[in-house]
């Protein structure tokens, strides 16, 4: 064989052994398909059409152990979806976050109470350490599908009827123990979260709050700090209050500052469903909250949420179902027939003009409310009156020009006088009045920048159009506390008691009392909901400045290893090397 017969012979083997490289069926989708992951919309794949017009970067998927296994250890049910479905809602650019709950009756230590499960406190290479044993499947089953697992939901409750988790704080940090050894097992860049609370059930009942009780057992922990203390990032599920929503967050980033513990938070359930949508009718709600103020809230929520400091933000839900008989008001931005409500463009107007965000400040909130945020190319400020009155506010101009968009996307040019702009806000309703009302009027999108300044609008009737996409956060700066910022402009009243709610308070009532799901979870009404009080005073023009913690420098994680490459370009390079192994050994027939 001559040279060239064996330089034939070579590209043909490589091009067969190009082809034998692996290709999971979950391999990530190129980068430019990615939306926003700061965005999330929970249970996306009931309407993955939808979810992809939506624009959300992340979803949520709850496994339930009594559906995996409900007959014991040798039982596995794909539940709720099938492995297809999650590789198909990762090939549309969302990634999944997993939720881990309710043990299944044959791995409940009754004698713990609801939840526990047996053999807890059995080193977790026992087979006998249940808990231990499931999740090692569990993760290991979708290990390239899941990274990011929050564990369990809403521990903090503690009424009977609705009760996830009925064992004690200490059992509880055992339970992370185990995850977070297990987890890391499996993958040592797993992104372990902290359950859920919903804040009132203790606050409002002069309990000591749920988290504060399990930072106090986990800090005796000498081994803790070693292992992050359990878990990367704490989760909240706040409703019906954009004050909340930032006063809240920043508490319980306080709370955390108060151990010497700084981790991210996720906003990972949050919406005000309406209760007039003649599709879901709601006998005496609690709260007569138009579709209409649903829509503002979305992008009142996403803007104190953001100036709060959380890093990802998650919409309950995606849409409603026939299933959902436990839940009394329809959450979904999306109804059962497939047709959207305004919150659905209110979501994606929010989205559109906030890609590339980089920071955020609460500048005011008196008579009205304004956010400033930083994009990679330009600043978006969300303002919105907070009363009953209509405000007129001016903001300062950073850039020579700028768009003003309402929640529909509707937009117009705005002009500079003096270098400020002047915007005339709406009045709220006020149909659930307060101090301020519980949703604020309809917000405005101040935008400057010459990307988000030239996306086209947005409608309830054109809520299909694309929507920009950007590169998600690294696996390295999900593990990193969201930054802060600590300038005067960051502001919220003075620090919360934990017994009372900030602005308002939430009592459980007999007309909205909590429910399971029929997934066995604590729906969003299992988070009581406001009955407004005075029990805070409202803030003034001039409130005490907020001073956020000082981040310290997490261990950096194991960096992720890098996908096998595409199919398509598996193909293409194999038919690339075919194509030259085949022209070398044509031009050595005809030289003969």
């Amino acid at each position: 064989m001559n040279h060239v017969s064996c330089f034939a012979f070579y590209i043909c083997l490589l091009s067969i052994i190009f082809t034998a490289l692996p290709l999971p069926v979950n391999a990530a989708p190129h980068p430019q398909n990615i939306p926003d992951r700061r965005f999330g919309v929970i249970e996306a794949y009931d309407a993955p059409g939808a979810a992809s017009a939506l624009g959300a970067g992340w979803t949520r998927v709850t496994f339930e152990w009594n559906q995996i296994q409900p007959g014991g250890p040798n039982d596995w049910i794909e539940y709720p979806v099938a492995d297809a479905v999650l590789d198909t809602e990762r090939a549309a650019g969302r990634e999944i976050i997993g939720l881990i709950v309710t043990t299944p009756g044959w791995a409940t230590d009754w004698g713990k109470g609801a939840g526990v499960p047996l053999g807890l406190y059995l080193p977790n290479d026992d087979p006998n350490n249940a808990w231990a044993t499931f999740i090692r499947q569990l993760m290991s089953r979708h290990a390239g599908r899941i990274r990011h697992w929050i564990i369990w939901n809403e521990p903090d409750i503690w009424e009977t009827s609705f009760q996830s988790w009925g064992g004690s704080v200490e059992d509880f940090v055992q339970l992370m123990r185990v995850t977070y050894d297990v987890a890391h097992q499996v993958n040592p860049d797993m992104v372990i979260h902290l359950a859920a609370v919903t804040h009132w059930w203790d606050a409002n009942y002069g309990r000591e709050l749920f988290l504060r009780r399990f930072l106090q057992i986990a800090t005796a922990d000498t081994n803790a700090a070693a292992h992050n203390y359990y878990f990367d990032a704490i989760t909240l599920h706040i409703y019906f209050s954009s004050d909340n929503v930032y006063d809240l967050s920043r508490f319980y980033l306080g709370l955390l500052g108060e151990f010497g513990i700084y981790k991210p938070l996720w906003l990972v359930e949050t919406n005000a469903a309406p209760s007039n949508d003649p599709s879901w009718p709601v006998p005496n709600p609690q709260f007569n909250i138009s579709q209409e103020e649903q829509a503002m809230f979305i992008i009142q929520d996403f803007a104190m949420a953001l100036a709060a400091g959380a890093q990802r933000i998650a919409i309950y839900k995606m849409t409603d179902l026939d299933s959902d008989t436990a839940n009394p008001e329809p959450f979904g931005l999306v109804r059962r027939d497939g047709s959207r409500r305004p919150a659905f463009t209110a979501y994606q107007v929010a989205t559109r003009y906030l890609v590339g965000f980089q920071s955020a400040t609460l500048d005011r909130r008196d008579e009205a409310a304004v956010v400033t945020v930083q994009r990679s190319e330009g600043w978006t400020t969300i303002l919105w009156a907070r009363g009953p009155q209509a405000v007129t506010v001016q903001v300062a101009a950073h850039a020579d020009s700028a768009i003003l968009v309402d929640w529909q996307g509707n937009r117009r040019s705005i002009g500079i006088q003096n270098g400020l702009y002047t915007v005339d806000l709406p009045a709220s309703s006020c149909s659930h009045p307060g101090n301020p009302c519980l949703i604020g009027g309809p917000p405005y999108l101040l935008v400057e920048g010459s990307i988000t300044a030239s996306a086209p609008p947005l409608s309830v009737a054109s809520a299909g159009q694309p929507i920009a996409t950007a590169i998600p956060t690294t696996a390295a700066e999900e593990k990193q506390p969201t930054a802060i910022s600590t300038t005067e402009a960051q502001q919220q009243p003075t620090s919360i008691p934990p017994t009372v709610t900030p602005t308002t308070t939430l009592t459980p009532t007999a007309t909205l009392t909590p429910t399971a799901t029929p997934t066995g979870t604590a729906t969003p009404t299992a988070t009581p909901t406001p009955t407004p009080t005075a029990t805070v005073p409202p803030p003034t023009a001039t409130p005490t400045p907020y001073a956020s913690p000082t981040l310290r420098t997490l261990p950096a994680p194991v960096p992720e290893k890098s996908s096998p490459l595409p199919l398509p370009l598996k193909i293409s390079g194999v038919i690339l090397l075919g194509s030259i192994g085949l022209w070398v050994i044509s031009r050595q027939r005809i030289s003969k």
